[in-house]
């Protein structure tokens, strides 16, 4: 046996602060076993290496993979992971719909966000809608796991977990500057200085992306783009090496804003098929401003050599106004902006107005300020004990106490339309709209026990989720919320996750996993409603031969009872009440495949060819009528909408020490966004598309490199999705051109 030696990553890589890895390998009849990995602390995984050898599926994406193509978007960052489905809303991917395994990818509201370990949505329990997400361009690593391998990492437990691990502090002082520039006078400065001294860390960086926009409004210059700022610091304190029980403790404070031109009106099929890019007069006023702050306090203490403790206190805030075209009046009748596209020939006076084409009597378009506050609050603590004898066991414990809130303060302008401009008719009255708060309290908790023996390796383990969800309502009159005529509601829920997995490794080039566990989605505030429930399978295999390495996983999700939400991202109402949407079966197949056609050569140049596809059927096994108009009227055996059926990316590359040039090209395939079978209306269609991206950079020296990205090389014109409000498109062509810097 030969064991490597246990080491804590302390200062030098907060990706993996506070955290002990023990690596134990056993050589036996010419096989390497991963007998013991710890690794606890705000990673999830911490590397390929325990990617490959989880009990689940899991994937890694490192610094290199994220830097390469340059991306600041979540969605294309994510494309080549199998398993994860999601449809684009603005091209920059500024609030993404992200799915794993085929849940709900509204607003990434079924899947558990975390940030270095801590729930990073605005209120994952009361509102989970993901209105603020953490920009993947500052990230150092970004981590997804699935299946029974993240029953640790809830509440949203059916699909999994996406853990984006920030930038860390580094041993030495070193510092790195990122700047691009490209048409639609799309910019990135992104700069960051580290170090230690002594016992102590620290590390302050920014990043700014602003951009004008790839559309335009009609009669209007006014910019379609955003501006993001983004500000990290932190500092950190350890014991000293020789420290009879180390410690470390760290302090992170985030800061970022967001202006963005962003609005749910998308266009008609007509208009979409003349001019892709165009906006109409009715989005003029449509403006996103949001800030957000996380402070962040986690302490890590070894009091044995194998027995650690991690705990961190934060807290979130996130405040929005999205400012957009919410309905218009005809006759004094409120007709959804989602109505009104979907059905143009039924509302032509209407459709004139709104494109600037005809002028309006006062008060026609209602603009909503979606005015809304978030809090979050929690606290967590993680106990991490491995010992060896006849075999390597690891034993985990953890809990968290957290607290969120959405205070909605909404109200909404009046708009008139004359000569071609929008112009204010009324102001509204602030909490005049929405004037509530919902809020959430919750205790988790989960115990995890990892036997391996030999080539075998079990997994059990089980989560507790006790919440209770309350909403305030002061009600459209009461704007000073003297609670005159407060309503209140309760809904508790009291919930065990079970789940277990087993991997066996035949040799050192082939091994299977597998697993099940329970699904779970908290339900909303509403008296009774029971919580989204799912018995999830998966059967996967790892392999490595002649240089091939790759992984294929089958998985089953059985939902008893799946929760649709009426959000208006998706063409709701914007309630966010949830309903019941019945039961759902969703099966998939994951392929993942890497190779390097000059694995045998001895050569200085590598030519790496990645290939990944994900196969999803998702249907409906319950018939009902979902007045929000979610799914629609659903019969037994409709496919789920929004869930492409199969994706594939390919990519292929040449890499040498001076330079490297990378091409990436994705298939999504057409789905449909209501509920049905059989042939899709041409009304309920998003078509396939296949993107292609590119990469180069070329290495001055060690300290500078000079980038050339390309996002959409072909230049496809292709609609991502008809909600929330008519037919959107994706991102142009686009090219930035940049020089990175570091020392």
């Amino acid at each position: 046996m030969r064991t490597l030696t246990t080491f804590i990553l302390s200062l030098s890589c907060v990706t993996y602060i506070f955290s002990q890895q023990t690596d134990t390998i056993q050589k036996q009849d010419s096989i390497r076993k991963l007998k013991e990995v710890v690794v606890f602390s705000q990673a999830m995984l911490g590397s390929k290496f325990a990617a490959k050898n989880r009990t689940g599926s899991a994937y890694f994406i490192d610094q290199t993979e994220i830097k390469k193509f340059g991306y600041t978007d979540i969605n294309r960052v994510l494309r080549n992971v199998p398993g994860v489905n999601l449809y684009e809303e603005d091209g920059f991917g500024l609030r993404p719909n992200i799915s794993l395994r085929g849940t709900s990818a509204e607003r990434s509201a079924k899947i558990t966000v975390m940030e270095d370990g801590v729930l990073i949505a605005p209120a994952p329990y009361s509102a989970p809608a993901a209105y603020y997400f953490p920009n993947v361009g500052r990230m150092n690593s970004t981590e997804i796991l699935k299946g029974s391998s993240q029953i640790q990492y809830g509440p949203y437990t059916t699909g999994g977990a996406i853990n984006l691990i920030s930038s860390p502090i580094t041993k030495e002082f070193s510092g790195y500057l990122d700047a691009s520039a490209g048409n639609f006078h799309t910019n990135k400065v992104h700069a960051r200085v580290s170090g230690t001294e002594g016992q102590f860390g620290y590390m302050a960086e920014f990043l700014n992306q602003n951009s004008d926009g790839f559309k335009d409004i009609d009669n209007s210059d006014d910019h379609t783009g955003f501006d993001k700022n983004d500000y990290v610091a932190k500092l950190s304190y350890s014991s000293r090496a020789d420290a009879k029980i180390y410690q470390n403790l760290l302090f992170k404070i985030q800061y970022s804003d967001e202006t963005s031109n962003e609005t749910y009106l998308g266009l008609t099929e007509e208009d979409f098929e003349s001019n892709p890019f165009r906006r109409y007069v009715g989005s003029q006023e449509d403006v996103m401003e949001t800030e957000h702050q996380q402070y962040a306090l986690t302490h890590y203490i070894e009091p044995l050599k194998n027995f650690n403790i991690t705990t961190s206190a934060y807290i979130n805030v996130f405040e929005r106004n999205w400012f957009k075209l919410d309905y218009v009046l005809e006759e004094g009748k409120k007709i959804g902006i989602a109505n009104l596209l979907d059905n143009p020939n039924d509302f032509p006076e209407l459709m004139a107005i709104v494109k600037g084409e005809q002028d309006s009597d006062d008060d026609v378009l209602a603009v909503k300020a979606n005015n809304r506050r978030y809090k979050a609050r929690g606290i967590q603590t993680n106990f991490n004990y491995f010992w060896n004898d006849w075999a390597t066991h690891q034993f985990e414990v953890g809990a968290r106490y957290h607290y969120d809130e959405e205070d909605r303060f909404q109200w909404v302008d009046a708009f008139k339309v004359e000569d071609g401009r929008m112009q204010l008719t009324q102001a509204g009255t602030p909490g005049t709209d929405a004037n509530r708060v919902s809020a959430a309290t919750a205790f988790s908790a989960f115990i995890q026990y990892k036997l391996t023996y030999d080539k075998l390796t079990i997994t059990p383990g089980i989560r507790y989720e006790n919440i209770s969800l309350e909403r305030e309502d002061y009600g459209k009159n009461d704007t000073s919320r003297t609670g005159e005529n407060l309503s209140r509601r309760v809904n508790n829920i009291d919930q065990w996750i079970p789940g277990i997995g087993v991997s066996y490794k035949f040799n050192e080039s082939f091994s299977a996993f597998g697993g099940v566990h329970r699904g779970f989605s908290p339900p909303t505030n509403t008296p009774g409603q029971d919580p989204e429930k799912s018995i999830n399978y998966e059967l996967g295999t790892r392999f490595s031969w002649k240089g091939l390495t790759g992984e294929v996983v089958g998985f089953f999700n059985d939902y008893s009872n799946l929760l649709g939400s009426d959000l208006a991202a998706s063409g709701g109402t914007g309630s966010l009440d949830q309903f019941n949407a019945g039961e759902v079966e969703v099966k998939g197949i994951e392929l993942l495949l890497n190779y390097n056609l000059l694995h045998y050569a001895k050569s200085k140049y590598s030519i790496p060819l990645g290939f990944s596809f994900t196969y999803n059927d998702a249907e409906f096994k319950s018939s009902f009528d979902s007045a929000e108009d979610i799914f629609g009227v659903v019969n037994d055996g409709d496919e789920v909408p929004y869930i492409t059926p199969s994706q594939f990316n390919a990519s292929i590359g040449l890499e040498h020490e001076k330079f490297n040039i990378s091409l990436s090209a994705k298939y999504s395939d057409t789905f449909r966004t209501f509920a049905g079978s059989g042939t899709i209306p041409a009304n309920q269609r998003v078509s396939g598309h296949t993107i292609v991206d590119f990469a180069s950079a070329y290495h001055l020296n060690k300290n500078i490199s000079l980038r050339a990205n390309i996002i959409n090389l072909l230049d496809e014109e292709f609609v991502v999705a008809r909600r929330p409000a008519g037919l959107r498109p994706g991102h142009p062509f686009g090219m930035s051109l940049g020089i990175v810097a570091r020392f």
